[in-house]
């Protein structure tokens, strides 16, 4: 954590700065923060990890006291929610020589089927939409020249995305999320160079208002039980300039896997009104985006012609400038290293490797079987592609690779 933070959090119970407390749990080099207490005038909060968790709850107050006792690694393992065979798992990962990978850490971290969303969440089908969507709207020099907020971000995959989009000299972007773990695990895989915070969107925003020229907030909202507080909150931290975009809602008129506690569009759009939210359909998203790498914000929807599809897509700004086509080009840059999709078993035979599309359960492919209109079932790649590629390696077939999603762009230790 930057010490420049603090003029942006503020607690999300009283609502008034924050301020380190100087006492035996601060660790600092410089204005960088790995270990400490924030004061406010309610309560106090502890970083770990240089994450400011910003929760009033048992296990985030025993971190706390456990962090002022000089038990660092008991703090951090508390909040990472590890005890007993795991732990030593986790400690064990973190020991080796050899660097941990995010795929490595998770399969501790985590206790459920939100791994495997996680592990292969580079190529679904909702993230083709949403990072599509953000390609288009970051053509807007204003949007991205602000600080941005991903909330319920988990472990970065799209705060990824939103970095990318931001010039070097942008006050840069945020990762909220309630999950101690998905932040640790965004900070040292998938989005280094983020500013992570713990924070419930159930509650108060811990954030300054107007603070942010982009708020996203994609795939959970449906999950949030006070949503008409988080919509509020969620246009406050914009302020009047602001974009707000949800992408991914799941409706209440539609079928989805894990619904949550899901409303009527219209309801969606009347949460936002402030804002002059707009709907869009993601089926319609999705395809232009993958046939014709087309992100139409002029073909807005009334909530009555989205009918039964399972989720649909709200973005809520006041400038109807944002609201155009947007014609976005291919990503061939490389942030990170080019890998064989995850969701492809390699085997090499001679010089060649063949390629066959694995999905980890066939929940997983009941769910983004969608993937397969850009993911083949089968191929082969005349070259060794068993660990990271160069371009050069695929010759002509590269940028065809990538449009596809058979080569992804992955945080480096993925």
């Amino acid at each position: 954590m930057h010490e420049t933070l603090l003029d942006l959090l503020r607690c999300p119970f009283c609502g008034t700065r924050l301020s380190l407390v100087d006492n035996e749990a601060l660790v600092r080099s410089g204005a960088l923060i790995e270990s400490g207490v924030l004061g406010c005038e309610c309560c106090a909060f502890p970083i770990v990890a240089g994450i400011p968790v910003l929760i009033a709850d048992d296990v985030t107050r025993d971190a706390m006291h456990a962090l002022e006792a000089g038990r660092g690694e008991e703090a951090l393992f508390m909040l990472l929610g590890l005890d007993g065979a795991r732990a030593e798992a986790f400690r064990a990962l973190l020991a080796r020589r050899e660097p941990a990978t995010y795929r490595e850490a998770l399969a501790i971290l985590s206790l459920d089927a939100e791994s495997d969303c996680f592990a292969y969440r580079f190529s679904d089908p909702t993230f083709v939409m949403i990072e599509g969507l953000l390609l288009a709207i970051g053509q807007q020099a204003q949007v991205v020249a602000g600080r941005m907020l991903d909330v319920g971000g988990g472990s970065g995959h799209l705060t990824r995305v939103l970095m990318d989009l931001q010039p070097a000299d942008s006050p840069g972007t945020v990762l909220a999320d309630l999950f101690f773990w998905k932040l640790w695990l965004a900070t040292q895989f998938n989005a280094p160079a983020c500013t992570p915070v713990c924070c419930d969107a159930s509650s108060p925003l811990p954030f300054v208002s107007g603070a942010f020229s982009l708020v996203l907030l994609a795939d959970a909202f449906p999950y949030i039980w006070h949503k008409r507080l988080a919509a509020d909150e969620l246009v406050r931290v914009a302020g009047p300039d602001g974009v707000v975009v949800l992408p991914h809602l799941h409706s209440a008129l539609g079928e989805n896997f894990s619904a949550g506690n899901t409303l009527t569009p219209g309801a969606y759009r009347d949460l936002f009104a402030p804002q002059q939210p707009r709907l869009f359909s993601d089926e319609r998203l999705f395809t232009e985006f993958l046939d014709d790498r087309v992100v139409d914000l002029t073909r807005d929807v009334a909530p009555g012609d989205l009918g039964p599809e399972p989720s649909c897509t709200l973005v809520a700004s006041r400038n109807p400038n944002l609201f155009r086509r947007y014609d976005v080009p291919p990503v061939q840059r490389v942030t990170g290293e080019l890998r064989i999709n995850p969701l492809y078993r390699i085997e090499r035979r001679g010089h060649s490797s063949i390629l066959t599309l694995t999905f980890p359960t066939p929940e997983y492919e009941e769910e983004f079987g969608d993937c397969r209109r850009y993911l083949p079932e089968t191929m082969t790649i005349e070259a060794d592609v068993s660990g990271t590629i160069r371009p050069a390696t695929l010759g002509s077939a590269y940028e065809e690779l990538r449009r596809r999603r058979v080569v992804i762009d992955a945080p480096r230790r993925y």
